[in-house]
């Protein structure tokens, strides 16, 4: 046994002397109470005067004087000496009040003369009635009680009654008497199905009272002796003895209610609410006896423990939320930029929107960058890594930054996608994107661009919006796919007032709906929003343009972040 063990184990030991302690001192108090309270000797008193005689009273006098419910038959034999039957010959108040309550007036014909007892009520013959009729004329001794269920047709339908029955010899005659007995059952049943029980425990001589479902409920054998209240303590874990004690003490020597929770050894994870309070001889005398109600509360606690658990959880996953948001707001800032002149000495003016998925934390898998370059040209790109949230965010980091140093070399595009693609290949097999890589030629107004699996970009010329033709070599594979992938540029020469979107699937692609048709709703949108309104020169004009293109476009069945970059060309100053 370990020291820990070890220091648990007396602990307890001391606790359990405690409670012995507190047991008997109150067994003492209550002894010296008595004995100061023992009347004095006094003198044999003188011969009481002889009683008068009983007057003698009638039969009839004698079963209305019984409390419960009562009829006197008289068994009839048969020629093996058995009984048959039984004569009704007479009932008590109380069995016509019983009658009266139970069976609507008139549904039994009237007797005055004895009649068969299971001619009256038929059903009664199918009950343990007849056998303890025969068992208490044959023994000569009080049968019952038993519990008896019988039914008695009536012209409004049949009534079921459910009594505790008796039968006792009486004289010549037998004495059937019942009471109620669903109310007990049904307070044994209460407790039963609520794993409730009572005890009271007598503190002078150890005497103990306990309801019928008690034991049952502390998981007790019905034949084991009634604990005592040291009995009790003995059986509880060790982590409840202090909470026991501190009860006890403040029902005994406090004299008042209080509560605790119990776990008795070898009931496993149960958990009992022990309410408990004083009895006392008199109104501010000691207490005598301690009344206790147990309740097994292990399905209550366990779904309190269940809810803490999901509340800290729920607390966890909103703290993470709110750590993943701080942690998107940082990120959309720092790689989603927002455009203002920086593109005019190139003769460009460049917008951006972006919405994220509503079900992230407001940052996903899109990215795109437009930026002057030391050769006197633009990088412009946009990408969208796959899947969502912080997995996507990240990888749309590390190739939005690999570009942007990539793009120093003054390499073409073509080599930029190549190279874009070795860094997402060797990133991991779940690491993929599409991306358009551009780079703006100024002084031809031109743009060379390469496609990685994503939309062709549109071009709006004269109020008319189309795609921009794949390059020659078609659209390359998607960022990631297949290592050493090559890639092919196209070009588009722009005019002044020539608008370039380029977008993420996210805005146009919806569950279950054709590609095609998506680009022909994204044109038709670009076309109505610029008939609308044409953007002015200036970048916040064009910026209003792309807010409401995307708004057009954006609906609650979205799915995916959306993205989209609008270039204008511009004249130079």
């Amino acid at each position: 046994m370990d020291e820990a063990a070890s220091r648990r184990e007396a602990r307890s030991r001391l606790e359990l002397h405690a409670i012995r302690e507190l047991l008997e001192a109150q067994r003492r108090r209550i002894q010296a109470y008595t004995d100061l309270r023992r009347p004095p000797s006094r003198e044999p008193a003188a011969a009481p005067s002889p009683w008068p005689a009983p007057s003698a009273s009638s039969g009839q006098d004698v079963l209305n004087a019984l409390p419960m419910a009562a009829l006197l038959v008289t068994p009839l034999l048969g020629e093996d000496g058995t009984v048959r039957d039984a004569l009704y010959v007479s009932q008590n108040a109380a069995a016509q009040a019983y009658g009266a309550s139970r069976l609507p007036e008139a549904s039994l014909p009237r007797w005055s003369d004895p009649v068969s007892l299971f001619e009256r009520f038929p059903a009664l013959a199918e009950t343990a009635v007849p056998a303890m009729l025969a068992r208490a004329f044959r023994d000569r001794t009080p049968q019952g009680p038993a519990t008896v269920e019988w039914l008695v047709r009536t012209v409004s339908g049949p009534v079921r009654l459910n009594d505790e029955v008796r039968v006792a010899p009486c004289g010549e005659h037998l004495l059937l008497t019942w009471e109620r007995g669903h109310r007990t059952r049904m307070t044994a049943a209460a407790q039963k199905l609520m794993r409730t029980g009572w005890a009271e425990w007598n503190l002078g001589d150890l005497h103990v009272e306990l309801s019928h479902g008690f034991q049952d409920v502390l998981g007790l054998p019905a034949s084991r002796t009634a604990p005592t209240l040291f009995d009790l303590a003995a059986s509880v874990t060790s982590d409840s003895l202090p909470s026991l004690y501190r009860t006890l003490y403040d029902v005994i020597l406090r004299k008042r209610k209080a509560t605790c929770e119990l776990r008795l050894d070898g009931t496993g994870e149960r958990v009992f609410l022990m309410a408990a309070e004083p009895v006392r001889i008199a109104p501010g005398s000691l207490v005598w006896a301690v009344r206790a109600v147990l309740v097994d509360i292990t399905a209550d606690r366990r779904r309190r423990e269940t809810t803490a658990c999901a509340e800290r959880e729920a607390r966890r996953q909103l703290e993470r939320a709110e750590a993943v948001t701080e942690v998107a707001d940082v990120l959309r800032e720092a790689v989603l930029p927002h455009f203002q002149d920086e593109l005019a000495a190139f003769g460009l003016d460049a917008a951006a929107v972006y919405r994220p998925d509503a079900r992230e934390a407001g940052v996903g898998g899109d990215w795109y960058k437009a930026r002057k370059l030391p050769d006197g040209r633009a990088l412009i790109a946009l990408g969208d890594a796959r899947g969502h949230g912080l997995e996507a965010a990240t990888l749309m980091a590390k190739l939005r930054y690999a570009l942007a140093g990539l793009a120093y070399t003054e390499q073409p595009v073509e080599r930029l996608t190549h190279w874009l693609n070795e860094v997402a290949c060797a990133d991991g097999t779940e690491s993929t994107a599409t991306a358009i890589v551009a780079r703006y030629h100024p002084e031809q107004a031109l743009l060379r661009w390469t496609c990685a699996g994503h939309p062709r970009p549109v071009l709006l010329r004269d109020g008319l919006a189309g795609q921009l033709p794949d390059p020659v070599d078609g659209p390359g594979l998607t960022l990631g796919v297949l290592p050493d992938s090559t890639y092919t540029a196209a070009t588009a020469n722009l005019q002044v007032g020539d608008i370039v979107l380029m977008y993420s699937d996210g805005l146009t692609e919806r569950r279950g709906s054709d590609p095609d048709r998506d680009t022909r709703r994204f044109l038709t949108a670009a076309e109505r929003c610029l008939a609308e309104a044409p953007p002015a020169t200036g970048h916040d004009a064009l910026q209003d343009y792309a807010e409401r293109l995307v708004a057009r476009l954006d609906g609650p069945h979205r799915e995916d972040d959306a993205t989209l970059l609008a270039l204008r060309r511009i004249a130079k100053d």
